[in-house]
């Protein structure tokens, strides 16, 4: 019968390889010094949405189930504006709990209205004035931020 043979490796065969060290070495301090350039010497943010004229905006409520995804939406008097279920408000509802999120970091009570405005250059934004957070809605893709476009034609009575 025959002995299994058990193969020794050396500590070398199972080290990472020193060059791949040393690269990843030179990109972490590669990064850390562009971002030290860039926060000493002021530089401006580069990726910012493009400024443009507001064209329409309304003051809204928005509460949300976290669980279910359902919401609801309300204008800032407290007329009642939409009504989502957890299939077709989940976009509305997550905004909710990033809204939700900035109060609570910020200590501000949670229940009060939000901005939603349209620009002339066809964007969307959501500004949160008790933190001063804001959102480009483009950036979440053009059917999310439909779902808001719909909520303000329907605030403004059918016209944006």
């Amino acid at each position: 019968m025959a002995e299994a043979q058990t193969k020794v490796y050396a500590d070398e065969d199972r080290m990472i390889p020193k060059v791949l060290i040393r690269a990843m070495l030179g990109l972490v301090l590669a990064t850390l010094a562009i971002a030290t350039f860039a926060r000493v010497t002021d530089r401006p943010l580069v990726s910012q949405p493009p400024v443009s004229p507001v064209k329409a905006e309304v003051a809204i409520v928005i509460d949300a189930d976290a669980s279910s995804g359902a919401a609801t939406v309300h204008l800032a008097d407290g007329a009642p504006l939409a009504e989502f279920g957890p299939q077709e408000g989940g976009f509305i509802a997550g905004m909710y709990r990033v809204i939700h999120r900035e109060r609570t970091k910020h200590r501000v009570a949670t229940n009060g209205p939000v901005i939603l405005q349209a620009y002339e250059n066809g964007r969307m934004g959501l500004i949160d004035p008790s933190t001063g957070w804001r959102a480009d809605l483009m950036g979440f893709g053009a059917d999310n931020s439909e779902a808001f476009a719909r909520l303000l034609a329907q605030a403004q009575g059918g016209n944006t």
